[in-house]
């Protein structure tokens, strides 16, 4: 929760299953219940089933509530808050969990802007693209199987810190952002 331009309150809680069964509540365990007249959302890439909650949760609150329902790319999110901890890093790789033994990257620089487009990578790929950049993000340990002298950075997505993505970052329609084909295609 923001207010005046700091965050003033927050809650991040890594859950592997039950996103629907938590989410909710612990919206409601923020001051005011959770009650705001803007909404952020990660619309991912990410988990298929946690970014169709969390967008659901957002644009249903944003219905109720009359409030404004805004999304972000959880990639951009994670290059913020790797350019914030390391603020002398002019480039960076985000490297995230992409499912099926792929990982989602995409390239950034400071200040924040993409150099390309999102990809869903095997690692190998993923590896030869990035080039011997700094990597952050939950997909970086596939990378280092592969080599262990890279410079990477284990990080998950944190909504606290969106905080840190300049306005344009921030302001993307709350529509899930999928990093690669869906699995079930439909017979014509």
């Amino acid at each position: 929760m923001i207010v005046d331009g700091a965050v003033a309150a927050a809650r991040h809680e890594v859950v592997g299953r039950g996103h629907a069964e938590r989410l909710v509540p612990m919206i409601a365990e923020l001051p005011g219940e959770g009650r705001a007249a803007r909404i952020l959302v990660d619309c991912g890439p990410g988990s298929f089933t946690g970014i169709r909650v969390g967008l659901a949760a957002a644009i249903g609150l944003g219905i109720g509530w009359g409030a404004e329902v805004w999304g972000f790319s959880s990639l951009a999110l994670v290059a913020a808050a790797g350019f914030a901890a390391r603020p002398g890093l002019g480039e960076l790789a985000v490297v995230l969990e992409g499912g099926h033994g792929e990982v989602f990257m995409q390239s950034f620089t400071h200040p924040l802007a993409a150099t390309d487009a999102l990809a869903s990578l095997r690692p190998e790929v993923a590896l030869a693209r990035l080039g011997g950049r700094p990597a952050v993000g939950n997909g970086v340990r596939h990378l280092a199987a592969l080599d262990s002298s890279l410079d990477l950075v284990e990080a998950l997505p944190d909504a606290a810190q969106a905080i840190l993505l300049p306005p344009t970052f921030a302001a993307l329609p709350p529509r899930p952002i999928y990093g690669r084909a869906p699995d079930a295609v439909a017979k014509p």
